[in-house]
């Protein structure tokens, strides 16, 4: 099976013997106060160890290491498979956390298990062609699971043909992400139709190009887009498949660029298949953004298959180039809603069978599974620390009641306010002014566009935990000042102005509805 994948060490054949990842990690680890991450690092573990004390943290975390430090995503390795899955079940909402103190600009923990994957005995004509070029620089022990490495951790060793193109790089890949783990509803049902089509497709792109799946946080995007690239690379008609982040896509682009690698990088991508990009919301900068333009661009033109996810739709990424926003709109666009409460009892299932295999011993009743599947709706990834919390409560209180689960979920279970979004304000608002939501974004100045714009950002700095950019950012581009104007202005104006007072508090009401 060939399997298509950038590896860590390199971009592509060359004079230069590439650098490791870790080696090019090492010259870009500087934060914004001038500390190096491993201070970061070193401070996480100073506040992991007093949170859990000395015994735990000498039998889980002792052997954790530092990885690489992103923008937003930190990654770890442990030496063992059990051990990821161990500290990945139980503490990664506390790890995160730690980080998200020291940093609140990191979003994400990863964990990765530093042993590699066992090499395979090259062929005659291998052997004979290795002999005549020097080998190329081995990646270190410390590198991610790449999609070659999980195709190959599963059994399946992957056989490049000698026609194939150099290596691509990826995203490491969760080997547990895959269809059959993926809880079917019907918040989900159509996206995971499409995603299974896109799979099954091998080399061949389908009619909806690219796809588009966008969500709010812990409603399954990851796992879908993971779902994807284990089943492909896993094909029989061999497609050539790249999974990133847009994180990490800009962070290799910026390293080639500075390597002068970048026509390597960009002669590589143009032989995948598949291109899958997840929390494309992060792309950030004008040259990245260009280039991905472009890349983008010769894939569609070229037949070959994109799938995108985000935060929100296309439409609404105002940061992205509107030429990228452009094309990514020209496809399907699938909204992942909250599971209902029979998606919520199946997930909830399955965790519990999943750790069960592990440890047999351990059970929860079926009516406090109901029970927490009833009363927490707001996301998956919430289930899932409802569930972490139970599995480790019951080792200490082994006769868990309603009322005391209750109690330990209080922050979850029965208190989750609804989350409004700036684009269900938007939605509305311009809905109640017979305007569209295209002109509340656009420049357009004319009075019956800015008084609607002016009421929706007020409302959505008032009803949303939003800053003043992220306001600006989410209305067309806008600068934060405009925004404060915004608020300021419609603050002025409700305390004078008795029916527009009556206007927004019922709009409030629609958008709490």
């Amino acid at each position: 099976m060939q399997v298509n994948m950038m590896t860590t060490g390199a971009l592509g054949d060359g004079d230069k013997a590439p650098k490791p990842f870790d080696a090019v990690c090492s010259e870009v680890t500087e934060d914004k106060t001038g500390m190096t991450y491993n201070a970061l690092f070193d401070r996480f573990s100073a506040r992991l160890k007093a949170q859990v004390g000395q015994d735990v943290y000498a039998s889980w975390f002792a052997r954790l290491k530092l990885h690489s430090v992103s923008k937003s995503v930190v990654r770890l390795t442990v030496p063992t498979t059990f051990l990821k899955s161990w500290i990945n079940n139980r503490y990664i909402d506390l790890i995160t956390g730690i980080f998200q103190a020291e940093d609140p600009e990191i979003l994400k923990v990863e964990i990765l298990v530093r042993t590699a994957t066992r090499s395979v005995r090259p062929s005659a004509a291998e052997e004979s062609q290795s002999a005549a070029e020097p080998a190329p620089a081995q990646p270190r022990r410390s590198a991610p699971q790449s999609i070659g490495q999980v195709a190959a951790s599963a059994g399946a060793v992957p056989q490049r043909p000698a026609s194939a193109p150099g290596p691509l790089f990826g995203s490491p890949l969760d080997s547990r992400y895959t269809f059959e783990s993926f809880v079917e509803g019907s918040s989900n049902r159509v996206a995971l139709a499409a995603a299974k089509t896109i799979a099954e497709a091998g080399a061949g792109a389908v009619r909806f190009n690219p796809l588009f799946i966008h969500s709010t946080v812990g409603l399954g995007k990851t796992h879908l887009l993971q779902a994807i690239a284990n089943a492909a690379v896993n094909s029989p008609r061999l497609p050539r498949v790249v999974y990133l982040t847009a994180e990490y896509f800009m962070w290799r682009f910026a390293t080639a660029i500075r390597d002068n690698d970048a026509l390597t990088l960009k002669d590589s991508l143009r032989n995948i298949d598949l291109l899958i990009i997840d929390d494309m919301q992060f792309l950030q900068g004008k040259m990245i953004q260009h280039e991905f333009c472009h890349l983008l661009n010769m894939l569609l033109d070229s037949a070959k298959q994109v799938v995108v996810a985000a935060d929100r739709a296309p439409w609404e990424l105002e940061s992205l180039d509107p030429r990228v926003r452009s094309r990514l709109q020209g496809g399907v666009a699938i909204e992942l809603d909250v599971p209902d409460y029979d998606m919520r009892l199946e997930m909830l299932t399955q965790r519990l069978q999943s750790v069960r295999k592990d440890d047999p011993s351990i059970d929860i009743p079926g009516d406090i599974i109901s029970h927490v599947a009833r009363n927490i709706t707001a996301s998956g990834r919430e289930l899932e620390g409802a569930f972490n919390q139970l599995i480790f409560r019951r080792s200490f209180e082994p006769n868990l009641s309603i009322d005391r689960v209750d109690e330990l979920l209080a922050h979850l279970v029965g208190s989750e306010p609804k989350r409004v979004r700036i684009e269900d304000i938007q939605r509305i608002v311009a809905r109640h002014y017979n305007v569209s939501r295209q002109e509340l974004v656009s420049n357009r100045r004319t009075r019956v566009i800015v008084k609607p714009r002016q009421i929706a950002m007020y409302l959505s700095k008032t009803l949303t935990p939003r800053s003043f950019p992220e306001i600006g950012r989410r209305f067309g581009g806008r600068d934060h000042t405009t925004v404060l104007h915004a608020v300021r202005k419609i603050e002025e104006l409700i305390s004078g102005d008795t029916k527009l007072s009556h206007e927004i508090e019922l709009l409030k009401r629609l958008i709490n509805e």
